[in-house]
């Protein structure tokens, strides 16, 4: 237990997580997911290997759903997963767990700034639309 005051090792029992990590539109479970493979990751691979059910099972969801939420996750930049073979015991090689790596979160604050740039462009033009349209109804109440 730690008490005021005290000090504490530099990253025992804990990891540090990016400040920006609040401001990149991550969902409740995405957070959780990303963090929860963090956690696991191994620091010089910044790679892991949980099954979809572990993770659920740490952050309360079903595999499924941890799977919808890994792939916007993947989408967003902040990781990417690849498949994995495993060789039984009977020779015979067959899938195993993803191996998620945890992308530099900078990759995913250039993602996200530039769909919030996307996002004011698009703006920008229906609004330019939507007054053009306004004037051209006002010219034919005019003319009409």
């Amino acid at each position: 237990m730690l008490f005021y005051g005290q000090k504490q090792e530099p990253y025992k029992n804990y990891f540090p997580v990016h400040n920006r990590i609040f401001d990149l539109g991550l969902c409740a479970e995405e957070l959780a997911i990303y963090l929860y493979l963090v956690r696991c990751e191994d620091k010089k691979t910044y790679s892991c290997y949980p099954s979809h059910s572990t993770i659920g099972e740490s952050i309360g969801r079903s595999a499924n759903t941890v799977q919808k939420y890994v792939k916007q996750l993947e989408k967003k930049r902040f990781i990417t997963t690849e498949p994995t073979r495993i060789k039984a015991k009977n020779g015979r090689y067959c899938n195993g767990s993803l191996r998620y790596t945890i992308r530099p979160i900078q990759d995913a604050i250039d993602y996200f700034d530039e769909q919030q740039m996307q996002r004011l462009v698009q703006d920008k033009i229906r609004r330019e639309r939507e007054e053009a349209l306004r004037k051209y109804d006002e010219k034919r109440k005019k003319t009409g």
